[in-house]
Parts: structure tokens; C-alpha cells; sequence
């Protein structure tokens, strides 16, 4: 029931076609997909899957699937409730088009490449994180004071600055080699697959992720910090809304 994971190789990709490879209690398993799972901070799509008769399922969410031999890129999409009916309709090795809601993913995506320059910006370990439609949370691992206008201003000169964004690969060796690279405590680098994922937003930021980015800091628009708190002894909470 391998997924091959498309989003990773374009994330701006919103549509493909797809065989089902199983239908299970935990949803519909894709032999492929343009659906990004839960996982790293990042929420999971939504989108709908339409059969060849003209049919659509509407999809609330996908996660990353639980069986044996699961890699991280195995993906099941899970079909919104009241559609058993649609559901047990499906057979294995049938044809659907399975296509994202763009306007969703999309602005995880501007926020999450915005994260990372928050990683910048504020040069601490970051000790959990979330990435919903709404905004980013970032908690840092640091007893210092963070001031709102700082951060604001410096997201604004980052974002104006237009740096080009792109992803590069290190193999598992390399990565456990390299671990510098690694900014956050609570989510661990996408391995597993021989090979890992390092997102790099020019003359800014470098490391490992497997989530979805814009191409251009540009595209990321007017930020603002919704939220600045001491979350904890030694972690500074930090929320971030699109103006």
C-alpha cells in the first residue's frame, strides 16, 4: 500500500490521478498523491477524490497510515462523516482524481516557510510547533525576553527580500553527521527513506523537513505576532497571523 508522496517533489501540484490500493478503517490508501499528511507540525489536507462516474468523496483530513512497513510518506485519506454509503462502493484498483483544497494548503504553506524564518530571526531551539490554517506556533527553548516589534520587523525584511526557496537531499549517514542542522527538540528529521529532506531558504536557513514551501519568501505576505507569551519557565510561546 505504498503512497508515493508527489507533494514532495512539487508542492504546488493540486490534482492527480490515483489507484486505490486499499479502503480500511482508517481511510482510502492512494498508490499516490498530491495530499500532504499530518506530521511535523503541519496539519494534513483536505480536498475530495472523484471516481470515474463523476462521484466525489469529500476528504476532511489525511494522516500518515499505520501498518506494517509503513514509511513516512504512506499516506490514507480520510473521508468526511456521512459517506459510508460512497465508501462501500469502492474496490480496490479503481481510477479517481484526487485533488487538494488549494486555498488550504496554500496558506500552510506560506506559514509554514514563515516558521522558518522565525528560526532565523530568533536563534533558538524550537521546542514544538503547529502549522494550521490560521497561524504558526512556535515554542522557544530560551529564558530571554522576545520583543514583538523586533520579530515583526525582521519577518518583514525577510519576507521583502524575496529569497528563493528550494529543497535539497542528504542521505540518512550524512544527516546523522550533520546534527546542527536539526532547530527543533520535539520533532525528529523525516528519516527512513535513505535519504532526508532539508529545506533551504537562501542566505537565511538550512534544515531538515519534510513539509510543504513556498518557492519565494516573497509569496509569503504581511505577518504579524498574534501572540507572545512565557509559556513555561524556560519557553517563550510565540503565535504568528497573517496581517
Amino acid at each position: 500500500m505504498s503512497t508515493r508522496a508527489l507533494f514532495r517533489e512539487d508542492a504546488y501540484l493540486t490534482r492527480c490521478e490515483a489507484t486505490i490500493a486499499a479502503v480500511d478503517e482508517q481511510g482510502i490508501h492512494l498508490d499516490q498523491s498530491v495530499f500532504y499528511p499530518l506530521g511535523g507540525g503541519q496539519a494534513g489536507d483536505a480536498g475530495t477524490l472523484t471516481l470515474a462516474d463523476g462521484t466525489r468523496i469529500d476528504i476532511a483530513d489525511t494522516r500518515k497510515a499505520k501498518f506494517e512497513g509503513a514509511t513516512p510518506d504512506d499516506a490514507v485519506h480520510v473521508p468526511a462523516p456521512g459517506q459510508e454509503a460512497l465508501l462501500a462502493r469502492l474496490a480496490q484498483g479503481e481510477r479517481v482524481a484526487a485533488e487538494i483544497d488549494w486555498a488550504r494548503r496554500y496558506r500552510h504553506m506560506r506559514l509554514h516557510t514563515a516558521s522558518h524564518l522565525m528560526c532565523a530571526v530568533l536563534p533558538y531551539p524550537v521546542d514544538g510547533c503547529s502549522i494550521t490554517t490560521d497561524y504558526a506556533r512556535l515554542d522557544f527553548a530560551t529564558v530571554e525576553p522576545i520583543e514583538r516589534d523586533f520579530v515583526e520587523e525582521r519577518l518583514r525584511e525577510l519576507v521583502g527580500a524575496a529569497h528563493a526557496v528550494h529543497t535539497e537531499w542528504i542521505t540518512d549517514d550524512e544527516m546523522a553527521g550533520r546534527p546542527e542542522l536539526v532547530r527543533t527538540m520535539s520533532v525528529k528529521p523525516p528519516m527512513g527513506l535513505g535519504r532526508v529532506r532539508l529545506l533551504r531558504i537562501e542566505n537565511v536557513d538550512l534544515q531538515p523537513c519534510g513539509g510543504t514551501h513556498v518557492r519565494n519568501t516573497g509569496e509569503i505576505g504581511e505577518l504579524r505576532v498574534a501572540k507572545l507569551e512565557k509559556k513555561s519557565a524556560r519557553t517563550r510561546r510565540l503565535v504568528l497571523e497573517f496581517a
